[in-house]
């Protein structure tokens, strides 16, 4: 299996943090937010492989980065070729380009650079295995309908299957939303080329493949508890930061004897 992570956005919303510097390194609780990703990973004996797939402006500081990663995982920078928002490929294009360019044709994990979340992914990948060849998209329960207009909104049935996808809908059908992380079966990875040879322009967001997809074959979400944070905009980067920070005070002080409050939970 490989792993994928998807680092070559341009992340305008979080300037002037990240004018010059990638989001994915931006430090939550003392150390760059991919780290956690990456440490994720490492504990998946299936993943062979680690690709970070980023753009032409922060390749250089991503290779930099991975000098100091102490993965047992081949781990490799890859540049999009892009230089700027403008000419961005989006998470759908990326996706191609690296299946492309790394001529990938074993299974795929996809995870978004910028999602921390408390569950592990064993949990994630032993669903998958009870559900071949079907793509699985990892989803968090939001709680909030008015906060899961941000987002793309999943329906799923007693099954788990996901009946109806929406991207930032003014009036969602579930507190239900897609995570960027994905599970891609070997015998699926075709379908992308297909919809990207389909006449809609809508590349950008994963959101409208994952709806196109849904209705082509069937797809499943597995659903996550705990905490999760996806760092949009500096709001949600300095809830994360100040949260992030607290669970991990909480937990050395449990570590001493003084009690870790286990019932604190913090969802955006």
């Amino acid at each position: 299996m490989k792993s994928l992570i998807l680092a070559a956005g341009y992340a305008t919303r979080l300037y002037p943090l990240t004018k010059e510097f990638p989001k994915p390194l931006l430090e939550v609780g003392g150390k760059p937010m991919i780290d956690y990703i990456v440490q994720k990973l490492e504990a998946l004996e299936e993943v062979e492989e680690i690709i970070v797939v980023t753009n032409s402006k922060f390749a250089g500081r991503f290779r930099e980065w991975a000098k100091s990663q102490k993965t047992k995982k081949r781990l490799s920078v890859l540049d999009d070729l892009t230089h700027s928002k403008e000419d961005r490929r989006g998470a759908i294009g990326d996706m191609h380009f690296a299946i492309e360019n790394k001529h990938i044709k074993k299974d795929l994990l996809v995870v978004g650079g910028d999602n921390i979340f408390d569950g592990d992914l064993r949990s994630f990948l032993d669903f998958a295995k009870k559900h071949q060849n079907k793509p699985i998209i990892g989803a968090f329960d939001i709680k909030v309908k008015a906060k899961a207009r941000q987002y793309g909104v999943i329906k799923v049935d007693k099954k788990h299957t996901i009946v109806d996808f929406a991207e930032k809908p003014s009036r969602p059908a579930s507190t239900l939303v897609a995570m960027c992380l994905y599970y891609f079966p070997k015998q699926r990875l075709g379908l992308l080329d297909e919809y990207l040879r389909s006449k809609t322009d809508k590349h950008d967001a994963t959101g409208f493949y994952i709806d196109w997809l849904r209705r082509t074959v069937s797809v499943k979400a597995y659903v996550f508890g705990g905490r999760w944070y996806d760092i949009g905009h500096h709001d949600f980067y300095q809830e994360a930061r100040e949260k992030f920070s607290e669970h991990i005070s909480f937990a050395c002080r449990g570590r001493q004897g003084v009690g870790n409050n286990r019932n604190r939970r913090h969802n955006l």
